[in-house]
């Protein structure tokens, strides 16, 4: 019965909170957090239907990999909001469960930049091989290096959730917030997890930067093909930027606890502040990469127009990939 009465109790303090909370604004922030999300995963669907709708963006590997670093984005958007809401309502789940949605939240962050660098060495291929990329970039080729991307991305993570299924006997029925800490059973997984991060963003950085400047001597010594290694450049340089998002995304937790140290004395500004840089670096981070890579292709940008205004599909844009 006392068991029963404090989780009776626990039960009335926490919806009393939340009801405080909700009433502080809170349904504001999960409105607005849901609302950008929700409307970046349309933008996404409706440019991967675009790329889906013409057969020459199946067999390009520029496309390819633009339409799994929509898919990967979208993904990690859903699944940071449902956390996001998970975590404002106080609400517990199945720590198998758990381990499932961090699995995918995590290697789909962990995805975006291994994809940028994929992405760069294939536009340093077309300019600096261009007679040989057809035969390099092919359609198997460019799956494999996402499968690849895919392996980098989850192992660690997955190695993680196996040593909690195998040491915790209550794992697929202890209840739990869910959160990626939960997950470490020993202390040196989280130091093995940053240094992952930390190797992999380094080891993109100087796949990026090597591709940029590559690309840039290309286009300054070939004057024949100087338009394409222009284009080629500037998207080499949007992929650094994309990339520096992505550093902030993964500086989250240490500008989080920064936050924390400047506000202590004052919860309600830290809390606001923490609200901001979730919904900044966490979410409109990744609602870019369609306003990015998608809208500015000539190839696309008809398309998507095409897509998103149904009353204009009499219109059938030609597609030219280069």
């Amino acid at each position: 019965m006392a068991g029963t009465n404090g989780s009776t109790l626990d039960a009335f303090v926490y919806q009393n909170f939340i009801k405080v909370q909700m009433d502080n604004g809170t349904i504001t922030k999960l409105a607005v957090v849901i609302l950008i999300t929700l409307c970046s995963v349309y933008v996404n669907c409706v440019m991967l239907y675009a790329l889906n709708s013409k057969h020459v963006f199946k067999e390009s590997s520029r496309y390819i990999l633009f339409a799994h670093m929509l898919l990967n984005d979208s993904v990690h958007l859903f699944l940071t909001t449902l956390m996001f809401v998970l975590a404002m309502a106080f609400l517990k789940l199945a720590k198998a469960i758990c381990s499932l949605l961090i699995f995918l939240a995590t290697a789909t962050f962990r995805n975006a930049p291994f994809n940028l660098a994929v992405m760069s060495l294939e536009r340093f291929v077309a300019i600096r091989f261009p007679l040989r990329h057809a035969e390099i970039a092919t359609q198997k080729r460019t799956c494999i290096a996402i499968g690849f991307v895919w392996f980098f991305g989850s192992v660690n993570i997955l190695s993680d959730i196996i040593i909690a299924a195998v040491m915790d006997p209550n794992y697929y029925y202890v209840q739990m917030f869910c959160s990626r800490d939960q997950i470490f059973m020993k202390p040196w997984q989280l130091d093995v997890f940053n240094g992952c991060n930390t190797f992999f963003f380094v080891s993109v950085t100087l796949i990026i930067v090597f591709t940029y400047i590559s690309i840039v001597i290309t286009a300054r010594s070939v004057s024949s093909n100087k338009d394409s290694a222009k284009k080629a450049q500037r998207t080499v340089l949007l992929h650094l930027i994309q990339l520096g998002l992505c550093t902030a995304s993964f500086l989250y937790g240490t500008i989080e606890r920064a936050l924390y140290t400047i506000t202590a004395s004052n919860t309600t500004l830290f809390l606001h502040l923490q609200y901001l840089s979730f919904l900044v670096i966490l979410i409109l981070s990744r609602c870019l990469s369609p306003l990015i890579y998608g809208l500015r292709d000539d190839a696309i940008r008809p398309l998507f127009k095409n897509n998103v205004y149904p009353c204009s599909r009499r219109f059938h844009p030609t597609v030219h990939v280069q």
